[in-house]
C-alpha cells in the first residue's frame, strides 16, 4: 500500500484516541496518527502557514487508517468489511454525523474549505484496488491508479491553501504522483512480501528482470538498467510538477519545495543503490534531510519572514 504520498511503513504504534470529541482533542489526535508513520517528505511541518496545519493533518489521518485497512495484518480477513465501515463514516460525517475523532475533525475541516466528498471517496476506490489487483501490466495502468491512489490528496491540499485553478491541480496532480512512484519503486521488496509488485510488467520484460529476482533479491545488471530507467520516470514527473512551487504563496511555498526536494532525495538514493535495490532498501537519513531543507530554502525562502529566512540561510550555509 503506498499511503498514497509516499508513507514509509514502519510498526503501527498505538495511538489512544482521545477521551473528549471536542475539536481541539480530535485535532491533536490526527496529529498523533500522521506523526506515528514516518515519510520522505514533510506533512504540516512548521513551514505551512500554522492555521492551515491542523487541516493537513485531519486529511491525512483520513487516509492513513484507511491505508491501514488495507495493509495491516491486524485487518486480514476483513480489509473491505473495514474500508466499508470507514467510507460509510465518511458519508455520515458530510451529513452532520460524526463520531470518531478523525471525523471529528475531517467535518470541521470540509465545512471551513467546502472541500468536495469525490476527493475522498475516489482515495478510498484506490485503497480497495490493493485489496483486488496485484499487477500492473504498463506505466498508464498504473497511472490509472494513482489518479486514484494519491492525487486526489494533492488537489485537497491545494483545497485547503485557497488554490482551485485547474492548471494547478494538474502539477498537484503530477506531484502526488511522483511521490508514490518513489515510494513503489523505494519498497519494491516489502510490498512483494505483500504479494504486490507495482513495477509495470512491461519493464521489468524489457530489462529482463523477473519476479523470481525480486523474490531472491538478486543483485544483477539487469536490475540496475530497471532501475536507472524508472529513477528517470520518476525525475520527469517531479519535473511536471516543478512549476507548482514557482506559483504558490507563501502559505505552502518552502513546505512544497522542501516535499519537491525530499522526493527527488530518494530517487537519487534509489539511483546510488541501483543494482542492489531488491536487497538493500534505500532511506533518507539527517544528511539527506538537510540537503533537502536547504535547497527548499533557496528555492522559495523568500517567502518567509526575514529574519527567518535570514536565520534559515545561514544554517543552510552549513550543510
Amino acid at each position: 500500500m503506498i499511503n498514497r504520498l509516499g508513507v514509509v511503513r514502519s510498526p503501527t504504534l498505538a495511538v489512544p484516541e482521545p477521551t473528549t470529541l471536542e475539536l481541539p482533542a480530535c485535532y491533536r489526535y490526527c496529529e498523533a496518527l500522521v506523526r506515528s508513520r514516518r515519510h520522505n517528505y514533510p506533512i504540516a511541518s512548521m513551514f505551512t502557514r500554522s492555521e492551515l496545519r491542523k487541516h493537513v493533518f485531519a486529511l491525512f489521518a483520513f487516509a492513513r487508517v484507511a491505508d491501514d485497512f488495507a495493509d495491516e495484518a491486524a485487518y486480514e480477513g476483513r480489509r473491505a468489511r473495514e474500508l466499508d465501515r470507514w467510507e460509510e463514516q465518511l458519508h455520515q460525517a458530510y451529513r452532520g454525523h460524526a463520531e470518531h475523532p478523525v471525523f471529528v475533525a475531517l467535518a470541521d475541516t470540509v465545512d471551513k474549505f467546502a472541500l468536495p466528498i469525490t476527493e475522498f471517496t475516489e482515495l478510498m476506490s484506490g485503497f480497495r484496488t490493493d485489496l483486488e489487483r496485484r499487477r500492473y501490466a504498463t506505466f498508464d495502468e498504473l497511472r490509472s491508479y494513482t489518479r486514484q491512489a494519491a492525487e486526489p490528496v494533492g488537489r485537497l491540499l491545494l483545497y485547503i491553501g485557497g488554490y482551485r485553478a485547474p492548471e494547478l491541480h494538474a502539477y498537484a496532480e503530477d506531484l502526488a504522483t511522483a511521490l508514490a512512484f518513489a515510494r513503489l519503486v523505494q519498497d519494491v521488496p516489502s510490498d512483494w512480501q505483500r504479494g504486490r509488485v507495482y513495477l509495470p510488467a512491461e519493464d521489468l520484460r524489457h530489462f529482463g528482470v523477473t519476479e523470481s529476482d525480486i523474490a531472491a533479491r538478486r543483485v544483477t545488471p539487469s536490475v540496475g538498467y530497471l532501475v536507472r530507467y524508472e529513477v528517470a520516470r520518476g525525475r520527469a514527473l517531479f519535473e511536471r510538477a516543478r512549476p507548482l512551487i514557482d506559483v504558490v504563496g507563501a502559505d505552502l511555498a518552502v513546505e512544497l519545495a522542501l516535499t519537491w526536494h525530499g522526493g527527488m532525495r530518494i530517487l537519487d538514493k534509489i539511483e546510488s543503490t541501483g543494482a542492489r535495490l531488491f536487497a538493500e532498501r534505500p532511506s533518507l537519513g539527517n544528511r539527506d534531510k538537510a540537503i533537502a531543507l536547504a535547497r527548499a530554502i533557496a528555492w522559495r525562502g523568500e517567502t518567509l519572514p526575514p529574519r527567518t529566512f535570514h536565520l534559515l540561510a545561514r544554517l543552510a550555509e552549513r550543510v
